[in-house]
This record gives C-alpha cells, sequence and structure tokens, in this order.
C-alpha cells in the first residue's frame, strides 16, 4: 500500500485522497523544465501539487496557478501548498482545464502539464482514479487548443511528459495548431531498457527536430544514475 505522504526536503506531499500518488513522472518533469525566470507558471491537473510546489521551488519569483478537477485531489493539493513555505506563490482552482481556457485570456510563459493519457477502454471501477488516468475528461485536442490560447506567443513554453506512442500523437495534433518541440528528453528506467517516457518542451517557433537527451532512473547494477542523482539532489532525502 503506497504511504500516504511524501517527505521531499522543503515541503511534504500527502496524497491519501489522491488517485494517483507521487510519481517519478511528475518528480521529473518538475525538475526538468528548463526556462529562464518564468513569471506566471500554469499547471494543468496538479494532482498532488507537487509539480506546482518544486516549480515554486526553483522559481521563487513566479507566481503558479494550478487547475484541478477532481474535488477530493484539489482539497489535498489546496492542504499540500498551504503547509508548505511555498504557499504564497501558488493558487489552485478547482475547475476544468476548457473551462479555465474558455474564461481566461490572461498569457502564460510557462505551462507545464502530466496529463492522462489512456483512451476510454479498461476503465477500473474506480472514478477518482479513471479521471486521473484516462484522458476522455480532457483530450489531446483540447488541451492542445487550451495551450494554444493561453502560451505566450513569443517567449511562451510547454513542458509535458508522456509515454513515447502518445507524444507522438499529441505532437502532431500540436503541430497541426502551430506547436513545435524544442527540448526533447528520454527517460529509461536502466541504459539497456527500453523508453519509459518522453518529455518534451512545445514553442510557437518551428526549428529543427531536437535531438533526444538520455536520462536513466539507474545503472545497470541497480544503483541510480548520476545524472538522475543530480536532477533531483534539490528534491529527494534519498540524494
Amino acid at each position: 500500500m503506497p504511504n500516504s505522504y511524501f517527505q521531499f526536503k522543503q515541503f511534504t506531499i500527502h496524497q491519501e485522497n489522491c488517485a494517483m500518488k507521487v510519481s517519478t513522472d511528475a518528480v521529473i518533469l518538475g525538475a526538468l523544465v528548463n526556462e529562464a525566470f518564468p513569471t506566471q507558471i500554469l499547471d494543468i491537473g496538479t494532482g498532488t501539487g507537487v509539480i506546482s510546489l518544486m516549480l515554486a521551488q526553483r522559481f521563487q519569483e513566479a507566481k503558479i496557478l494550478g487547475l484541478e478537477i477532481d474535488q477530493p485531489t484539489f482539497e489535498q493539493a489546496n492542504e499540500n501548498k498551504n503547509n508548505s513555505p511555498f504557499k504564497d506563490q501558488i493558487e489552485i482552482h478547482h475547475l476544468s482545464f476548457q473551462e479555465f481556457s474558455k474564461k481566461n485570456a490572461k498569457n502564460f510563459p510557462l505551462i507545464v502539464s502530466n496529463p492522462p493519457y489512456f483512451p476510454n477502454h479498461n476503465k477500473s471501477k474506480n472514478d477518482q482514479r479513471n479521471k486521473a488516468l484516462h484522458n476522455d475528461e480532457l483530450s489531446f485536442g483540447d488541451l492542445i487548443k487550451g495551450v494554444v490560447k493561453l502560451l505566450d506567443k513569443n517567449l511562451g513554453a510547454f513542458w509535458v511528459i508522456l509515454p513515447p506512442r502518445q507524444m507522438d500523437d499529441l505532437e502532431r495534433i500540436a503541430a497541426f495548431f502551430g506547436l513545435y518541440p524544442k527540448d526533447f528528453f528520454e527517460l529509461r528506467d536502466r541504459p539497456s531498457t527500453k523508453v519509459l517516457r518522453h518529455v518534451k518542451s512545445f514553442t510557437f517557433t518551428q526549428s529543427q527536430k531536437p535531438i533526444p537527451s538520455l536520462i536513466t532512473i539507474k545503472n545497470n547494477d541497480s544503483s541510480y544514475s548520476k545524472v538522475y542523482k543530480d536532477l533531483l539532489k534539490d528534491f529527494l532525502l534519498i540524494f
């Protein structure tokens, strides 16, 4: 059974009321986002609030807005940020991204998301977990259309983490709406294993297709890799 909380170096994530617990995907994305001094950040589907809190720790001049559609998860994310040293930097709103993007005209220099990506099949009986895992609540089309509306047209970057096949699907939709990949990371568990996730940033500037940088979590002997330790040393107690 997963722990009811996850202790980071500068904050604690309680997660007993969240369908999706703190994951490697979330902490990798929170640590990898590489934009120069963003002043406003939008976190789509904030979940436990872990990515918002990591970004608040990294970018201490930034104001961060998290969106969460699930009521118990929203309440817990709010508690997590209120009990952190970064509570004044973060606001969390209980609404869908589609509703937010319709009502909001503000532009963000940085948008991040660790989105649901399973299509509408093989669902469990847990509605909260289905909402977190399955993309019928937020399709890739709705995600990209909202990002295109809200992202700063000059300097804005959208960072996202997905499995490779789903990232290919998202990239095709993004290109149709004029968003193109800039940064590209491949995540593997070990050097000899398959690629588990792609992390990409998208901007409105079309340039040469990026060459992926490899991140391995562990070495072949099961010890943590240097790149993984260096990436997360400011956050995880084990480093």
